[in-house]
C-alpha cells in the first residue's frame, strides 16, 4: 500500500487474473447477509449485481498438487445449523488476504498512488483460525522481506523463473494471486485454504460509505508521499486520508515497512469498530452502498467467488470474538546482504508457521 517501488521492486510483468484480519472476514460477513435480506425483500437486481461484483481466480487448478498438504480437521455439525440446513464450517483455516494497489491513472496519483505502472500487493496477512473458529492468529508478512520466489504458472500457459532473494511482493507483479498463494506456501509450508484480496481503491470507497473512522496517532505523520500530514492525536479519516495512512512509511519512525504494518493494525480496529457501530440492517441504503464497496473491492479464490460463500464464511466466525484474535508479525532480522531489506528471523519465523498447521 505505498505510492511506489522504494528500494527498486522485481519489475517482471504482471499476470493477474480476473481478490484482514477473521474479525474483518467476520464483518464482511454480516454485510452481505444484510444484502441477502434486501434480496429477499425483493430487490433481486440489488443480489445479483453484488454477487457479480466479486471477482475470482482459480488457484487450486493453477497450481493442482503442488503444494503443502491440506490439514486434516474432524467434521462437526455447528450447533447454529438447523436439521435441514447444511453446518455451518468448522474446522481449522488459512487465508492469504493481500492488499493490493493499482499505481497508474491520475485518480489514483490523488491517492497517493505514485507513477509507476502495475499494480502492487504490498499489504499482505497470513490468517490462521482454530478449528471450531473461536481463536484466530493474523500474521503480517513485510513486504521488504526477501524470499526465494518459486517457479509458478501463468494465465499465458507458461510459467516464471525462479528467484533469489526476490522481495517477498514481487510474486504478485510477477504471477499474481497464483504465484502470491504458491510462494507464501513455499516460505511458510502451510497451506492457504483460501485467498482474498482487497482493491484499496474500493477501501477508500468503503471507508466513505461508512461516514469515515476515527483513529488516533501516537507521533507525527508527515509524508509527502502519500499526501499525509497528521499531528498526534485523534483523528476522524474519509477514504482519501484513511487509504494514505494505510499506505504510509516515509513519515513515521525509520521509514520502513515495519513501521506501516502497525499504522495499518489500527486501522483495521478502527474500520471494525466503525462497522459494528453502524445499524447498517435499519438503513437499506448505506447498507447497498457498503456491500456494493465490499464486494466491489474483493478478488477471491473460486471457493469463496459469491455472497453465498462470504457469508458462509462470516457466518461461522461468529463465535470469533476481538479478544482471542493474536496478531503478530512473522519474525524478521536486517538482510545481510540489504539493510533496507529483511529476511525471515529463523527458527522463530519457522516455529510459527508450524503452529498454524
Amino acid at each position: 500500500m505505498t505510492s511506489e517501488d522504494e528500494h527498486g521492486d522485481d519489475k517482471e510483468g504482471a499476470a493477474r487474473r480476473g481478490s484482514r484480519r477473521p474479525g474483518l472476514l467476520k464483518a464482511a460477513g454480516v454485510v452481505l447477509a444484510g444484502a441477502l435480506v434486501l434480496s429477499a425483500a425483493g430487490a433481486g437486481w440489488a443480489y445479483w449485481h453484488l454477487n457479480h461484483n466479486i471477482k475470482s481466480v482459480d488457484i487450486n487448478s493453477a497450481l493442482g498438487d503442488d503444494r503443502p498438504a491440506k490439514a486434516v480437521t474432524t467434521p462437526t455439525a455447528s450447533a447454529s445449523a438447523s436439521a435441514s440446513a447444511a453446518p455451518l464450517p468448522s474446522g481449522a483455516v488459512n487465508i492469504l488476504v493481500l492488499g493490493s494497489d493499482s499505481r497508474s491513472g491520475k485518480a489514483n496519483a490523488k491517492l497517493g498512488g505514485g507513477n509507476s505502472s502495475g499494480a502492487r500487493s504490498d499489504t499482505a496477512m497470513v490468517v490462521h483460525i482454530d478449528e471450531g473458529r473461536t481463536k484466530a492468529t493474523v500474521v503480517s508478512i513485510p513486504r521488504d522481506t526477501l524470499v526465494t520466489r518459486p517457479s509458478c504458472p501463468t494465465s499465458s500457459g507458461g510459467t516464471t523463473s525462479v528467484a533469489y532473494n526476490a522481495m517477498f511482493n514481487s510474486a504478485y507483479s510477477v504471477g499474481g494471486p497464483v504465484c502470491a498463494v504458491k510462494t507464501v506456501e513455499s516460505m511458510t509450508n502451510v497451506r492457504m485454504d483460501h485467498y482474498i484480496e482487497i482493491d484499496f481503491s474500493g477501501f477508500a470507497k468503503l471507508v466513505d460509505a461508512l461516514g469515515g473512522v476515527t483513529v488516533t496517532t501516537d507521533e507525527d505523520i508527515d509524508d509527502d508521499k502519500s499526501h499525509l500530514h497528521l499531528k498526534a492525536g485523534e483523528h476522524h479519516l474519509g477514504g482519501t486520508k484513511a487509504l494514505a495512512l494505510a499506505r504510509t512509511r516515509h513519515g513515521i519512525g525509520d521509514g520502513s515497512d515495519l513501521g506501516r504494518i502497525g499504522l495499518q493494525q489500527k486501522l483495521v480496529k478502527a474500520l471494525l469498530k466503525q462497522i459494528s457501530s453502524t445499524d447498517l440492517l435499519t438503513d437499506p441504503t448505506k447498507l447497498y452502498k457498503v456491500a456494493d464497496a465490499v464486494t466491489g473491492s474483493l478478488t477471491t479464490d473460486t471457493g469463496l467467488d459469491s455472497l453465498g460463500e462470504l457469508m458462509k464464511l462470516g457466518q461461522s466466525l461468529k463465535g470469533l470474538s476481538s479478544d482471542e484474535v493474536k496478531t503478530v508479525m512473522m519474525p524478521v532480522v536486517t538482510a545481510p546482504s540489504d539493510p533496507n531489506r529483511v529476511v525471515a528471523n529463523e527458527p522463530e519465523a519457522s516455529d510459527l508457521w508450524a503452529s498454524l498447521k
